[in-house]
């Protein structure tokens, strides 16, 4: 069955009724999370009642003193990762709960207080000029924005220049950068357009005009500085949202797969045959799937031919069954979105739950480990490289489980994210209806004995800070021709 897999979101909190106060609604979180979530018991067993105990005796505290909308739902996310970082969400219902959404004028009087950082635009080119080498310094457009940075004592402040988006008005602070605690990088505090906190633990500058934050990319207008030819493939690469194929040099041919979403499938398969022959006579296969963050199984299994070597063993999951996480299946039955051996699967799965209420059940027919053969072994790619980063998690990660296990297959990188042994997101809105809770159903058979949330699957071969992003393909190719 399909796997929809995400990291914990922050997303706007554009609307919040006022009919829930905050303790109201950390007591339906709490009650909520403890009674569905798959993950729950298995954290409290980790760290015991009484860390537990102490946790809720604290935001109990905390949430009877929030009035402030975005506070409490900051507070509430920060409740949620005492258990993990992924696989879970807690996101304003949007307008499901208040159809009447603020006007401009509104918005604006909401943040007029916000802090702010004040220069003509004319005297920041000026002072830009001056400088003598491209860093966080200078104009950048991240739409909807364009936001200046500026150095202050230790840090970087990021402030809005132009923006017509009544969220954000000019000289607001939209961000800021600082070294990271280890002194190797930097990191940085970004403001959601609803002004909430995303804190982003690593900047990946690329070249002299172009760096993300997470998902969210900079793009520098001044001073204007070159890139290289190196950075500009690589930008065309990695900024697509969509599978790309490439013939690199005479025996390495590159599949870039930034995303195994179900909405990605079909592209991802159309690419794979539609490029059959030269798969399958080149030497070396590079598949980056950096920055991958996850999707649905279905998306990788035609790649899955060309890494075989021997049988692959795939280890399950089981799903809590509860009144409310078995709503799920009625949700699938229903769907226009789902194939109908989806909808016999779930009509199966849903009366097998309803028959076991309280425990963990295999909806599959088959037993705790499968194992995959296939009748032919190809012999070409002889080497396959995958490149890895913290970023990959879920069915990412998933997908590099069941690679890693070829003898042809080899990863390159960095550790990957850590957020696969709790899975399948159930989403819930909160009785006020402002609130939407993500968790997870299920739970893998791995754990405990093989977890891979919080410590990530780590790389064959280390790529580390001292080779830039743009070039990890060249690196890793070096090594697979043993140059």
């Amino acid at each position: 069955m399909r796997k929809i897999l995400l990291f914990l979101v922050l997303l706007p909190l554009s609307v919040f009724s006022q009919n829930c106060s905050c303790e109201d609604n950390f007591e339906w979180l709490k009650k909520t999370f403890e009674e569905n979530d798959a993950g729950f018991q298995y954290v409290i067993d980790m760290k015991g009642d009484g860390a537990y105990t102490q946790l809720n005796d604290e935001y109990r505290k905390k949430v009877k003193a929030i009035t402030k909308d975005d506070e409490c739902v900051n507070t509430l996310k920060e409740w949620l990762l005492f258990f993990r970082s992924g696989h879970l969400s807690l996101n304003v219902a949007g307008s499901r709960g208040n159809t009447e959404l603020p006007d401009a004028k509104q918005i604006i009087e909401k943040y007029k207080g916000w802090e702010q950082y004040s220069i003509s635009e004319k005297e920041f080119k000026k002072y830009l000029s001056l400088l003598k080498e491209p860093g966080f310094e200078g104009i950048w457009i991240s739409e909807p924005y364009t936001i200046g940075i500026i150095k202050r004592e230790k840090e970087y402040i990021g402030f809005v220049m132009n923006s017509n988006d009544p969220y954000w008005k000019n000289n607001q602070i939209k961000l800021r950068i600082k070294p990271n605690k280890s002194g190797d990088g930097f990191e940085a505090v970004y403001y959601m357009k609803d002004h909430s906190i995303m804190n982003v633990r690593k900047i990946d500058k690329v070249g002299n005009n172009t760096m993300f934050f997470d998902w969210i990319s900079f793009k520098r207008l001044y001073p204007e500085y070159t890139d290289t030819k190196s950075v500009k493939e690589y930008l065309e690469l990695n900024t697509s949202s969509n599978p790309v194929a490439k013939q690199i040099s005479k025996n390495t041919f590159l599949l870039r797969i930034p995303s195994f979403s179900e909405k990605k499938r079909k592209m991802i398969d159309s690419l794979i045959v539609s490029n059959r022959d030269m798969i399958s006579r080149c030497e070396n296969l590079i598949i980056d799937i950096r920055n991958n963050g996850g999707g649905s199984d279905s998306s990788f299994q035609k790649l899955i031919p060309y890494l075989y070597t021997n049988p692959i063993r795939s280890i399950g999951v089981d799903y809590l069954s509860t009144p409310l996480n078995n709503k799920r299946m009625d949700y699938f039955i229903a769907s226009d979105d789902f194939t109908e051996t989806d909808k016999k699967w779930a009509r199966k799965g849903l009366v097998k739950l309803n028959n076991n209420l309280g425990k963990f059940v295999n909806l599959e027919d088959s037993d705790e480990v499968q194992v995959s053969k296939l009748d032919k072994i190809s012999e070409y790619p002889k080497n396959v490289a995958i490149l890895i980063n913290e970023n990959n998690g879920s069915t990412a990660e998933e997908f590099l489980l069941l690679a890693k296990q070829s003898k042809k297959v080899k990863l390159f990188g960095t550790t990957t994210a850590g957020v696969l042994d709790i899975s399948n997101m159930n989403f819930v809105d909160s009785p006020c209806k402002t609130l939407q809770l993500g968790y997870g159903l299920s739970r893998s058979r791995r754990i405990p004995d093989i977890a891979i949330d919080t410590k990530g699957i780590q790389p064959d071969y280390y790529i580390d800070k001292t080779i830039p992003s743009e070039d990890w393909i060249d690196f890793t190719e070096k090594i697979l021709l043993n140059e």
